[in-house]
């Protein structure tokens, strides 16, 4: 079965990501609880990569800042319509002031990706 995956980037102060860890977590149910089928989120460790183009050169962070790669899985491109709709619907998300995020969402990269390889 094909899925669909949202991928974001985001850079963040180093001194940030517990800060943020937390607010992911509660992120995490509100996503799983509409539907999702997974939700990740990876803090950046070894990002002085010598092969194509670090994540840290792509999205310029600075010295006190590291990146965070994330990834929600469904079903399909509908499936994640559905399941963001009601996402951003939820209190728990719609209520939330995006000047209380320890990220600069300016800064985010974010794309939908449809699975083109899936070995588990």
């Amino acid at each position: 079965m094909a899925r669909y995956v949202d991928g974001f980037v985001i850079p963040i102060k180093k001194n940030k990501v517990e800060a943020y860890r937390r607010i992911a977590k509660k992120a995490s149910r509100v996503w799983m609880d509409h539907g999702a089928l997974e939700y990740r989120e990876a803090v950046g460790e070894d990002l002085n990569v010598k092969m194509g183009k670090p994540f840290t050169r792509g999205i310029r962070t600075k010295p006190d800042e590291t990146v965070v790669f994330s990834w929600i899985v469904y079903k399909s491109r509908a499936h994640r319509d559905r399941v963001n709709a009601k996402v951003m619907k939820d209190p728990r998300i719609a209520n939330m002031d995006p000047k209380d995020m320890p990220v600069d969402m300016k800064r985010m990269m974010y794309g939908g990706f449809g699975v083109i390889v899936d070995v588990t």
